[in-house]
């Protein structure tokens, strides 16, 4: 069992390699081994592009060795045709006769079939070692097949005396409040994402770019609300540098990488926006703010994570910070500030 985990562990490693260019796909990665050795090695690199199993077979110089080796993969196998051909048959095919597999594929087009006919062609199969690691590797993914809208993650900073901002009508510069390299961070987590979300206030106040600048990485989607078209034309987030989605009960019409799309307001307006990004293969959203966005997607409980930074300063009054009702799971120094992160269970 330790040297599935050992090998389970290289698959997961492997997988994180396709970050940000296999989506709306899952991260997989893949190991050959025969008598205790990696003899082939292998992720899914690009969205379109061969899976990890067929990468990890195509490493393999000694093909022989195959009908005696055992396959390693952090995700079912798939065995119905995509963009690619199914994987179940090319380990059917290369008389592979050991597979160990992470955890089944939530898809229904896929869970647990992959594993029935590997088992119908003779195929040893064990299924769960790392499982719950797997799962979490692939929470965008797998919160998107199976809650049809994407991975949620609600961030904001506060003060050690829980505001979130000046009040604006005595100050009108937003307070900030975390320390650099938490702003650093907050643009990597940009970069990881598929789109970042503000409040039509945020856009208005504020003028956001929402754009990645302090680390090397991919613009997320720009999304935001204009209900009663509210945002100026001469907004920062309309400017064409990133893919921008703006939800309007105004005139629906499009600009140069800006899409308006027209949304009922007297409904569950942010339930129905996820779903409309779900459908957009959108399969993560980072929700920065402000205050009043945030507090709506917690009293509707819907979210999956929240990342919340502490920083030393005071404010001494404001606008109070968002609150959850639950303790934090982790709690981690970035400069001076301490981020606490919780998980929607």
């Amino acid at each position: 069992m330790l040297l599935h985990k050992q090998y389970m562990a290289r698959c997961l490693e492997l997988a994180k390699n396709g970050t940000g260019n296999v989506a709306p796909n899952p991260l997989v990665g893949c190991v050959l081994v025969h008598n205790e050795v990696i003899i082939g090695e292998g992720w899914h690199e690009q969205y379109g592009g061969p899976h990890a199993e067929v990468n990890a077979i195509r490493s393999v110089q000694n093909k022989e060795l195959l009908s005696e080796a055992t396959l390693y993969v952090s995700l079912e196998p798939c065995n119905h045709q995509g963009k690619t051909p199914p994987c179940v048959n090319l380990i059917i095919e290369k008389n592979i006769p050991y597979v160990v597999v992470a955890c089944l594929d939530e898809n229904p087009l896929v869970k647990g079939k992959g594993i029935q006919q590997l088992i119908l062609n003779g195929i040893d199969v064990k299924v769960g070692v790392l499982e719950a690691e797997a799962q979490l590797l692939n929470k965008r993914f797998f919160t998107s097949v199976t809650k049809e809208r994407p991975y949620i993650i609600l961030k904001w900073a506060q003060s050690s005396d829980g505001f979130i901002d000046h009040q604006r009508d005595v100050i009108k510069e937003r307070a900030i409040i975390s320390s650099p390299p938490s702003h650093v961070l907050v643009h990597q987590w940009r970069s990881e994402e598929a789109a970042i979300l503000v409040g039509t206030n945020t856009v208005i106040a504020d003028d956001p770019q929402l754009t990645v600048r302090l680390v090397d990485g991919k613009n997320p989607v720009r999304v935001t609300f204009d209900r009663n078209q509210r945002i100026p034309e001469t907004a920062k987030i309309l400017d064409g540098s990133a893919t921008t989605i703006v939800f309007t009960d105004g005139p629906y019409y499009s600009t140069d990488n800006c899409e308006f799309i027209p949304i009922d307001f007297s409904i569950n307006t942010l339930a129905e926006a996820m779903k409309i990004l779900s459908e957009k293969k959108i399969q993560s959203v980072l929700v920065e703010g402000g205050a009043v966005l945030i507090n709506k997607f917690i009293e509707q409980g819907l979210w999956d994570e929240a990342r919340v930074f502490v920083a030393e300063k005071k404010i001494g009054k404001g606008v109070l910070s968002p609150r959850i009702n639950s303790d934090f799971t982790s709690e981690q120094t970035i400069g001076t500030d301490q981020l606490l992160t919780y998980y929607n269970n």
